[in-house]
């Protein structure tokens, strides 16, 4: 019996868009309740940060600051900077496709046939994203690409307008609205129920191979459902209130220095008040001349300097600006207290690019700055760029500082040495 997709979808009156349903987690593994909630903030500057700049010639406890990590020079103990990582089987040839697997590890990205996985926030987010209101959040500094993608490799669109991300997390709907939601909701598991009625009805039907699949869609609807029973339970809870003005969209798409604050600003307020735990930002890259003093051409163009030394001032310029905004977002997160901790404490920050150098299109050697997350820092940590470990080592040994028992992802091959946790 040959059954049409289309038909299928037909007869349950909707049309689902399925890689949707692999990013809602099943329950969570509790944290114990002595425990603090550990946090995540993942950064990817897509055109790189010139290497020259960015890495220490020393290693060690007492190597010399670059000129980009002079500006995070108060944070030195709350800081590694890594050398030498990558991802498998990425090439110059697709450098900037590689931006697709910053988060997976996935190889090949940009190439025909190329199929991505989950990445680091949403498999963290399968573990405890149901412990807050948004289970993660995706920001972009300009367009809806970012760094997020589902189980089944769909890209999760990312939020580029801080002022309906500041009112999703805080500001409340009327009462008609708050109603609407509600009403969609018991509407979404009405639908849930006849689809997988539908699709149960078919099993006697099918191969073994498409009931495997079948499985794990109706795998996908459960935890669907079960995603919806927790946006239920929310919903009836008042979101938190913040001190501040809500913020306005900066439309000038070259200010990727302006924009990039807004996001760092609400990175902080959403994990200040516990609205999110995971958030990935995707930085802006504009080709257009950003409105900094000095500055004459557009950031892509700077990053392919060809070693123009004109164009590699200019460069400096935009990435001093850039490791400013993450300074000052070091700087908040680490005045804000929680417990005996403070903020940046339980909050790993990692700041790194698919590029290694942006003007030969590398993708070996890749800027990494891990901050924050309570892990035993100031060191330059260093490791062959000829032979190093997976960029995934890194990513295990940063789920597993959320509470996560994770021993492998992506690519990995182990935790990533050398990277120990602080004591206490």
């Amino acid at each position: 019996m040959k059954i049409q997709r289309r038909s299928f979808l037909n007869a349950t009156g909707i049309t689902l868009a399925l890689p949707w349903l692999e990013t809602f987690a099943a329950s969570p593994k509790r944290l114990s309740v002595d425990q603090p909630p550990r946090r995540m903030v993942c950064i990817c500057a897509p055109l790189g940060l010139h290497p020259d700049n960015f890495f220490p010639q020393e290693t060690g406890k007492n190597y010399k600051l670059s000129p980009y990590l002079e500006l995070l020079e108060d944070y030195r103990d709350d800081m590694t900077v890594i050398s030498g990582l990558a991802h498998s089987g990425m090439g110059s040839s697709f450098a900037h496709q590689a931006s697709a697997s910053f988060l997976t590890g996935v190889p090949g990205a940009g190439r025909p046939g190329f199929r991505n996985a989950i990445s680091l926030d949403q498999f963290a987010a399968d573990h405890i994203g149901t412990q807050t209101r948004f289970p993660s959040l995706a920001l972009s500094g300009e367009g809806s690409g970012g760094l997020s993608w589902t189980r089944t490799g769909a890209l999760i669109p990312a939020n580029n307008s801080p002022s309906k991300v500041f009112a999703r997390l805080f500001l409340e709907g009327r009462a008609d609205e708050v109603q609407d939601q509600m009403r969609r909701l018991e509407d979404g598991r009405s639908i849930l129920d006849d689809v997988s009625d539908q699709a149960n009805s078919l099993r006697s039907n099918l191969g073994s191979e498409d009931r495997d699949k079948l499985d794990e869609y109706l795998t996908s609807l459960r935890e669907l459902e079960q995603r919806m029973v927790n946006d239920e339970s929310w919903a009836k809870k008042p979101k938190p209130k913040v001190d501040v003005e809500p913020p306005k969209d900066i439309p000038n798409a070259a200010d990727l220095i302006g924009r990039t604050r807004l996001l760092f600003d609400l990175t902080h307020l959403a994990l200040q008040t516990d609205s999110t735990r995971l958030i990935t930002i995707m930085l802006a890259g504009s080709s257009f001349a950003p409105p900094i003093p000095g500055v004459t051409l557009g950031h892509h163009d700077l990053s392919h300097h060809g070693k123009d030394p004109s164009k590699l001032e200019q460069l400096k310029i935009v990435e001093v600006e850039t490791m400013k905004t993450l300074r000052d977002l070091l700087a908040k997160l680490k005045q804000s207290k929680e417990g005996n901790s403070t903020l940046l404490d339980l909050t790993t920050v990692f700041l790194g690019s698919n590029l290694g150098d942006g003007s030969s299109h590398s993708t070996q050697n890749l800027p990494v700055l891990l901050a924050g997350g309570g892990f035993q820092h100031g060191q330059h940590l260093p490791f062959d760029p000829k032979n190093p470990p997976p960029l995934c080592n890194l990513y295990v040994t940063m789920l597993q500082r959320l509470g996560i028992e994770a021993d492998k992802f992506g690519s990995s091959t182990g935790t990533l040495t050398g990277l120990e946790w602080s004591r206490g």
